[in-house]
């Protein structure tokens, strides 16, 4: 058999597959399930296999990578407009089939275990903190109705205060369920604190991550992350396309040689997004206190733009400079300011 591409299309445990030969003939179509994958596909040379970038999906270009095969992965919604009449299993493998000949499809760079490994702990921390989050919310409101007015910010959520107080009159029953959620915030707070640590530790084993964490508003959490979602930085033309890829260029609704850009849309790495924009506004609070030529380019922007606007302009500044120290291999020197 001889089969030039093959298209699958991922679940847990029953996949569709469809390959065609070197004439887009197709030579089948069908189901296997997750214990037969690496039987089916060591049993046929070394072809071209596409994959939507969905779970499980890094995983299985490994394992197919390592039998030889040349697998490109592709984000879903440059997939869809390939998918002929229904949608269905077998209609989504042979529009991913047919989406990965593509000569101008964008693909998706297939993550290493360590970088997924990486991954995994900052999609940890950040439930983690979601959940911290929520958790002093709720308490808050909580109190609240007993007439016990807790300040914003969660350092100021201070329970064993409110547990030792004789004054405040709390039910025998609220102070066992209040003991229970503090005990569940210090469980929350050590846990982040953990995973604080293990991120540190990854910044200081990798030689990227402090290279580009020289750069204003970029912190070992945001280089971690930078370096374990961009893996190779050559895979972008130039820093506009890596800015574009995080997020950090306004959409476009142009036309007819008129240009309008509305602004910074949802596209993107959302994370990374959040990561370079709070880093920025970091930097902008301090730019008034320093003559660096960063600072001075900063108060400028400030002068005639709103913070908002500003912080997106430094972040996507910093990307750009994040994707010509990785892809061209220097070192962050911080710009002279013209005297």
């Amino acid at each position: 058999m001889n089969v030039k591409t093959i298209g699958i299309d991922l679940a847990k445990e029953v996949f569709q597959v469809h390959g065609i030969d070197e004439h887009g003939k197709r030579l089948f179509n069908k189901q296997l399930k997750r214990a037969k994958m690496l039987s089916f596909f060591a049993n046929i040379p070394p072809c071209l296999i596409g994959m939507e970038a969905c779970a499980s999906a890094h995983f299985w270009a490994g394992k197919l990578m390592s039998m030889g095969h040349n697998v490109k992965l592709m984000a879903p919604q440059f997939v869809n407009p390939y998918v002929k009449t229904n949608k269905h299993d077998a209609a989504d493998a042979e529009a991913i089939c047919e989406a990965v000949t593509r000569p101008n499809m964008r693909f998706v760079p297939v993550k290493p275990p360590e970088q997924q490994a990486v991954l995994a702990l900052h999609r940890s921390r950040q439930s983690f903190i979601k959940q911290r989050t929520a958790q002093a919310n709720q308490t808050r409101g909580i109190l609240a109705e007993f007439g016990i007015i807790v300040p914003r910010g969660i350092q100021q959520l201070h329970l064993p205060e409110i547990l030792e107080d004789a004054d405040n009159s709390l039910p025998s029953l609220f102070c066992v369920q209040l003991s229970l959620l503090q005990h569940h915030m210090v469980y929350l707070f050590d846990v982040i604190a953990t995973l604080d640590k293990q991120i540190e530790q990854c910044y200081r084993q990798n030689a990227l991550c402090q290279r580009i964490s020289k750069i204003p508003g970029i912190v070992p959490i945001t280089a971690t992350a930078l370096i374990a979602t961009i893996g190779n930085a050559s895979n972008f033309e130039n820093g506009r396309q890596l800015a574009a890829w995080s997020g950090m260029v306004p959409r476009q609704h142009s036309s007819g040689g008129k240009h309008v850009l509305p602004g910074i849309s949802k596209r993107g790495d959302i994370y990374l997004r959040t990561l370079l924009i709070h880093g920025a506004r970091a930097v902008l609070q301090s730019v008034k206190r320093k003559q660096d030529a960063i600072s001075g380019w900063a108060s400028r922007l400030l002068a005639r733009r709103n913070n908002n606007i500003a912080s997106g302009a430094l972040a996507n500044k910093n990307a750009r400079i994040v994707w010509a120290l990785l892809a061209k291999d220097q070192e962050y020197y911080a710009p002279i300011m013209n005297v």
